[in-house]
């Protein structure tokens, strides 16, 4: 379970690195669309190396699967493109804290009601007191 938080560490830390250079590619070439566009063909072909590489023979279910589960793709696809045209009006920073707000509010209600087969976690007054103290945590630093 440690290399599962390192990981996620990892990943949270990559999410505001991206949006930096994502928004500074879509600055330099003048276009946030075509920035995000080279992030996805560099990402797809990064994640079809892994995919090979680790379970080929998982592509095979792929035309079985419940089609509401692609919408993933649908959703990264309006971050990247949202936090490369917003990030340099709003800044890296005030753009991230409102994604975290946003993801704090989903990841809870997702937990809650145990959606898409997530393992249930209630919402209670605690937890919710906690999740509030996280985004003003969060606030507090884009206020300083």
């Amino acid at each position: 379970m440690p290399h599962h938080i390192i990981i996620m560490l990892a990943a949270g830390i990559g999410i505001p690195l991206l949006a930096a250079l994502n928004a500074a590619l879509g600055r330099y070439i003048g276009s946030p669309a075509v920035a995000a566009t080279i992030l996805f063909v560099v990402a797809f072909a990064v994640s079809a190396i892994v995919a090979l590489a680790t379970n080929p023979q998982a592509v095979t279910k792929l035309a079985s699967a419940p089609k509401h589960l692609f919408l993933g793709g649908t959703l990264v696809a309006f971050y990247v493109l949202s936090i490369t045209w917003i990030a340099p009006t709003m800044g890296v920073g005030n753009a991230v804290f409102f994604v975290l707000l946003g993801q704090l509010i989903s990841a809870a209600s997702i937990d809650h009601f145990g959606l898409f087969t997530a393992q249930t976690s209630p919402l209670t007054l605690t937890r919710a007191a906690g999740i509030a103290l996280m985004a003003a945590g969060v606030f507090v630093t884009q206020k300083a």
